[in-house]
């Protein structure tokens, strides 16, 4: 008798732990990303005609992402539907930017990111520190942002879009690539760019290849690089490879073991990725993600080269709404001032 209630004692712990897992698994996925706003009343062939854009607005450079806007939702005909992402206490304002300035008849849904899910996951790093704030890492849930769509832009808010954004979604991912990246080996000629001093463009610039675990991956340290802010995203394939619970794995292992910081490559995000998509990802369009603006305020490309590119991204330090940048006339083309008075341009002539 005595046996069968320890027996039975045992079963019902063993219940109580797999429902436990069960509810975590629910409120943790509740807890990334969550619609301001909960209508989902679309017909399947409204969304099967939208293109979606993912674009986060982040405290203090919230211009950037309604520039990045501005520029998508005039060049092209498309129907867009933009996931302005934020933190809670900056929702209301992205909501009052949009309603009242010219980007009102855009469709977009705002949602919020808890950074709650990120404890435990970065490593303290003050090199860069502004690489560190939680919007950073919304590349890394998309598929708990998006669930009706089958593929998905990704877009840093540091860009601007010169050409037809439908191009862009219109990029070919192969057969089993959960997604499509520019190769950092894909960079425009000596003609075209100057003064790159310093530049990353291979696995060794991001990966610390002193560490065994690192080694033991077996990636070669000269393996060209990739850009990840600018992602075309199959949903599907995603979800179906646990991308996302593979870059948190790898941001655990940074965090136990150091493998990865800012002062290499400039990019914490972007490392994780190198190894979760390491030989497992679609190439974009180089014309699609010219980057590298931000790197050098002395770095200037062609006039031509300019005119001919369908992205700008000015990645680095230098911004465009800062001093010193450069190109920044292209950039405050689309600027859209802030109704609210707050986010002010840092130019001379501003």
């Amino acid at each position: 008798m005595a046996l069968l209630r320890k027996i039975n004692q045992v079963l019902l712990f063993l219940l109580i732990v797999t429902l436990c897992g069960i509810l975590y698994k629910k409120v943790h996925k509740a807890a990334v990303l969550r619609n301001e706003t909960d209508d989902d009343s679309e017909t399947p062939e409204e969304m099967e005609d939208e293109i979606p854009v993912v674009i986060c607005a982040a405290p203090g450079r919230m211009g950037a992402t309604m520039a990045a806007i501005n520029s998508i939702y005039s060049n092209t005909d498309a129907n867009i539907l933009f996931y302005v992402v934020g933190l809670r206490n900056t929702l209301s304002r992205i909501r009052k930017w949009i309603e009242h300035s010219k980007l009102r008849e855009i469709n977009f849904k705002i949602v919020e990111f808890n950074p709650v899910v990120l404890k435990g996951k970065i490593r303290p790093d003050s090199s860069r520190p502004e690489l560190l704030q939680p919007l950073n890492f919304v590349r890394f849930y998309l598929p708990l942002l998006i669930h009706q769509h089958e593929k998905v832009i990704y877009l840093d808010d540091d860009v601007i879009v010169q050409g037809d954004i439908q191009e862009l979604y219109d990029t070919t991912l192969a057969l089993g690539h959960a997604a499509a990246f520019s190769d950092d080996c894909d960079l425009p000629s000596s003609q075209d760019i100057h003064r790159l001093v310093g530049l990353q463009n291979t696995y060794m610039g991001y990966l610390d290849y002193r560490k065994k675990t690192i080694k033991d991956l077996g990636i070669s340290p000269s393996t060209c690089s990739f850009n990840p802010g600018v992602i075309v995203a199959n949903m599907t394939e995603w979800k179906h490879q646990r991308i996302t619970k593979q870059l948190e794995k790898w941001m655990q292992k940074n965090v136990e073991e150091n493998l990865y910081s800012s002062s290499l490559g400039g990019g914490v995000a972007t490392s994780p990725m190198l190894i979760v998509f390491h030989g497992k990802y679609s190439t974009i369009n180089p014309l699609w993600h010219i980057r590298h603006l931000g790197w050098n305020p002395d770095t200037r490309y062609s006039e031509h080269f300019l005119q001919e590119a369908k992205l700008l991204h000015w990645n680095g330090r230098h911004k465009p709404w800062d001093f010193p940048s450069v190109h920044n006339d292209l950039w405050e083309s689309w600027f859209v001032p802030d109704p609210a008075g707050i986010f002010k341009l840092h130019h001379p002539n501003s």
